[in-house]
């Protein structure tokens, strides 16, 4: 079974490159998703035969889900995003459980799952998936709350929605707690989107980083997951080069 590739376009979209040249590209290459790219380009996409997988759900990453205070904000971005992402056939909303600043990890969680429950039946109406992200909090996001598998999984059972789970980010999973194929397989219900890139600096997918990720996708694939892998790294040459070559490494 093969995964179904997305490009992250911020990532890809440099050198002089334009639009039009990174989605079109993605297309001959097989991607099936480019995703968090501006809303001008999406019809772009789907005339290329491709998916906007995902886009960000609500603003601001360190002032997330888990005070309340921020409750009646996000609600009001993610109520409009949820009609757009419907609208628009994009199967995933990017959400934040914030930084602690002092929280517990109980009161952060409670926080986070009193404020995913007042969107999550308007998602499961619309058919779109809340995805709340794993980052690591050791070296990129300093603080973040939804920085451990087990936290996020805890959110997911406390909101009991099919429509909200995790995207996990294979890059800060491995910086935080490692046994990636494992943590996947015992929590693959819980996971509605994944990301890459190379450990430690981000980067390629290739030998000079620690992960191996041909063995990583087919643990993915044989559980049977249909969604998409989103290709978030920065890579050191030519950004076309470096799309192709991920792809390859994925689909082998």
């Amino acid at each position: 079974m093969a995964i179904n590739q997305s490009v992250c376009f911020g990532c890809f979209a440099r050198g002089g490159l334009s639009a039009e040249e990174v989605i079109a590209e993605a297309a001959r290459i097989g991607y099936k998703s480019v995703e968090m790219l501006p809303r001008e380009h999406w019809q772009t996409v789907r005339d290329h035969g491709m998916r906007v997988a995902v886009v960000v759900g609500h603003n601001s990453l360190p002032d997330g889900l888990n005070k309340r205070e921020n409750h009646d904000r996000i609600e009001d971005e993610l109520l409009a995003n949820i009609e757009l992402a419907a609208a628009e056939d994009i199967s995933g909303l990017i959400c934040f459980s914030g930084n602690r600043e002092g929280k517990s990890e109980e009161e952060g969680r409670d926080n986070t799952i009193e404020g995913l429950k007042r969107v999550a039946g308007v998602a499961e109406e619309k058919g779109v998936n809340l995805c709340m992200e794993l980052l690591n909090s050791k070296v990129n996001h300093p603080d973040y709350q939804c920085d451990l598998t087990p936290w996020g999984v805890e959110v997911c059972k406390g909101v009991d929605s099919p429509r909200v789970k995790l995207l996990y980010d294979i890059y800060h999973m491995q910086i935080m707690e490692g046994d990636l194929i494992r943590t996947i397989r015992e929590n693959i219900d819980y996971i509605s989107h994944f990301h890459t890139a190379g450990n430690p600096d981000r980067n390629d997918l290739d030998v000079e980083q620690e992960i191996y990720y041909p063995p990583v996708m087919r643990a993915i694939a044989e559980t049977g997951y249909d969604l998409y892998v989103g290709h978030e790294f920065s890579p050191k040459g030519d950004p076309l080069a470096a799309m192709k070559a991920a792809f390859h490494t994925c689909n082998s």
